[in-house]
């Protein structure tokens, strides 16, 4: 589960305070120091009680030019822009009987939708109980990312964010399902961004088969490779020939047989393209071209 930080500091800081003194050292979640250095910054934030209510009327009166905007869905709200290595973030997550909840589903919160990260943050419950989770942990190396993959989830605890709970949650490493606290709650995050990131794969699971079901991190060169291949370029099929075969990314790999197989209509030909992604080398690839291959048999 993820790791907790004892942090007992009774200071506080104002936001602009935070931004400035985070913005100063490169916050690495592998390194205990600066991890340390930021979880203490966190907790100043997280003893303010006013700013965030400050900030968020400020906003909603057109008060200030301040940089607060949505993202990450409807909850999530940035508190401050990229400097460095790291964000600043505000989760609002509403109980079964907010409004918003009923309005939109769980799932727009998130809720019950079992998954990992493939970035680390910093958390601190700021209000409220705070939601629950149900706690995993997983080996990432061990998977690759397919549909019905089996993960081996290993179940550690059910446990809530409640006001001034400080933990990291390591990229790759925690699973979690969470539920909806018992009345309306607000975390804040420090979000550290590695710009590999977006190559490696956010997963979602179902825990009682302990299998990924699907990848949940977007990934804009896929589109881009689908739309060039698309076109019927000989260059882009060259490309995509290449990518299937030869890109690190197995993800990237497994987008470039399905925009080729996409462009035929011959079923034999899609066969074989197929059929050659089962020879590829990627175990990613390799297994959803059997199911793909198996699919076409039976037309």
């Amino acid at each position: 589960m993820p790791q907790l930080i004892d942090n007992p500091c009774d200071q506080n800081c104002s936001l602009p305070e935070a931004i400035e003194a985070l913005a100063q050292f490169d916050f690495d979640p592998r390194d205990e120091a600066t991890t340390r250095e930021a979880a203490d910054w966190l907790r100043k934030l997280a003893n303010n009680r006013e700013f965030l209510g400050r900030v968020l009327l400020d906003r909603l009166a057109g008060r200030t030019e301040t940089m607060v905007e949505s993202g990450y869905g409807p909850q999530a709200i940035v508190l401050s822009p990229l400097r460095g290595n790291m964000f600043l973030r505000a989760n609002i997550w509403p109980a079964e009987h907010d409004l918003c909840f009923r309005n939109s589903g769980a799932k727009t919160f998130v809720y019950g939708v079992p998954h990992d990260h493939n970035f680390a943050f910093l958390t601190c419950g700021y209000l409220g109980p705070g939601y629950e989770s149900d706690y995993f942990e997983y080996d990432y190396e061990g998977v690759t990312g397919y549909s019905g993959e089996l993960a081996d989830l290993r179940f550690v605890e059910r446990s809530a964010l409640h006001e001034g709970r400080l933990m990291l949650y390591r990229a790759h490493r925690d699973v979690h399902s969470q539920l909806p606290p018992k009345a309306l709650s607000i975390s804040l995050n420090i979000m550290h961004v590695d710009p590999a990131q977006a190559w490696f794969d956010q997963y979602g699971f179902e825990l009682e088969s302990k299998r990924v079901t699907r990848v949940l991190s977007p990934n804009a060169n896929e589109v881009f490779l689908r739309a060039a291949v698309a076109g019927g370029s000989d260059e882009a099929e060259e490309f995509a020939h290449w990518v299937g075969n030869s890109h690190p990314s197995e993800r990237l790999r497994l987008a470039s047989f399905e925009a080729r197989a996409g462009r035929q209509t011959d079923q034999t030909a899609r066969e074989d393209i197929w059929r050659e992604g089962e020879l590829s080398g990627s175990r990613m690839v390799a297994a959803v071209a059997r199911e793909r291959r198996a699919a076409l048999a039976k037309l």
